[in-house]
């Protein structure tokens, strides 16, 4: 499956100097607001050492990792959902996304103006909730609206649709996001069919740097995202961006000494895999190693149709064996079967993280 984050953000708070790092792209990251308009977008690969380490035993004639499409969308200002600045275009763009990564200013630099003419991370992320808010509530009211006829006619998903929405946009009028709301597996289809911006996974990223102090505001900010149904993550723009051109052992090196475990792009991805509940498996051979993204608690047919659907309608059956299996045999690894490390399995058998799957289907 394809997965896509779009950045966004009030203007210079390092949104585009932060794609550009991770995305290893070059595109303008100037000092003025709606640098970027147009989306930029980037394809990186997910970083996975096992992969390397399937590499080494299977030696393929190549090895393809997962990847992610980082989108840069236009910088949001106050009153975007009435199309102030570039909000109608911004709101359009958002909508295309599967989660949607909110960078926030934590750093202080003279050099680099702020809209509001302050650092203020909290105020920030207010500003933007806000606006995806309102921009939402204008969605239901209008579906609303359009809910009337189906009321008159009295059709019963006229009736269910004005309870869940009418419940929804009162749960949004206190200034809380869609992802929020609890709903049931009657209700939830209602909301979806409304491809409401709040209603998206988020993701926070405090960007800081160097003299960014470790103070209550960071505690203060998770307690917002927590609010929101969404997580944050701290990661270093500014050395992200001096990091772009090295190697990765030069890298790591330099991670080290500021005391950093992992890379911008590794935290990142990891906590959009994380929030949406995605996992990896492999299918390994002499041709090609490769890794998959599946959803978490996926059966064995529907892993078999991210490779493609042909695998899924004339699934048979699926050989199955751990990475770990794989690790501890390296010189035996065609020998896993004899040793019992091979399980065959149908089409219910539920995916685990990291499983290695050869799929047998039908002619």
């Amino acid at each position: 499956m394809n997965l896509n984050c779009g950045f966004v953000g009030l203007p210079n708070v390092g949104k585009s100097t932060l794609f550009n790092a991770l995305s290893k792209n070059n595109i303008a990251a100037e000092n003025y607001p709606f640098c970027t308009i147009e989306p930029n977008t980037g394809i990186v690969e997910v970083p996975d050492e096992r992969l390397e380490k399937l590499t080494k035993i299977f030696n393929p004639e190549k090895t393809i990792h997962n990847t992610v499409e980082f989108i840069d969308i236009a910088g949001l200002v106050k009153n975007a959902h009435q199309g102030e600045g570039l909000g109608n275009q911004f709101l359009s763009q958002i909508r295309s996304v599967n989660v949607i990564i909110q960078v926030v200013r934590f750093f202080n630099d003279d050099n680099i103006t702020h809209v509001e003419s302050r650092v203020d991370p909290l105020d920030d992320m207010e500003i933007i909730n806000t606006e995806l808010i309102l921009a939402d509530i204008k969605t239901i009211e209008r579906s609303l609206e359009k809910n009337v006829k189906l009321i008159k006619a009295n059709k019963p998903e006229g009736r269910l649709a004005e309870e869940v929405l009418t419940n929804l946009l009162n749960h949004m009028n206190n200034g809380l996001a869609a992802r929020s709301f609890e709903r049931n597996s009657k209700e939830d289809p209602v909301i979806k069919n409304l491809f409401l911006l709040t209603d998206k996974p988020m993701i926070y990223v405090a960007n800081i740097d160097d003299n960014t102090e470790d103070s209550g505001l960071f505690q203060s900010a998770v307690e917002v995202a927590n609010k929101n149904k969404s997580s944050l993550i701290k990661i270093n723009g500014k050395l992200e961006s001096e990091m772009a051109d090295f190697n990765e052992e030069e890298k790591k090196l330099i991670l080290e000494d500021y005391g950093i475990k992992e890379s911008g792009l590794d935290a990142l991805i990891k906590e959009a895999y994380s929030t949406l509940g995605l996992e990896t498996f492999f299918t390994c051979g002499e041709k090609e190693v490769r890794a998959w993204t599946m959803k978490k608690g996926s059966q064995a047919v529907e892993a078999a149709g991210e490779i493609h659907t042909d695998f899924a309608t004339k699934f048979i059956k699926a050989e199955i064996y751990t990475f770990d299996d794989a690790m501890n045999n390296k010189e035996k690894i065609n020998e896993l079967k004899t040793m019992g490390l091979v399980k065959m399995v149908g089409r219910d058998y539920i995916m685990q993280e990291g499983d290695i799957a050869y799929f047998i289907k039908g002619q």
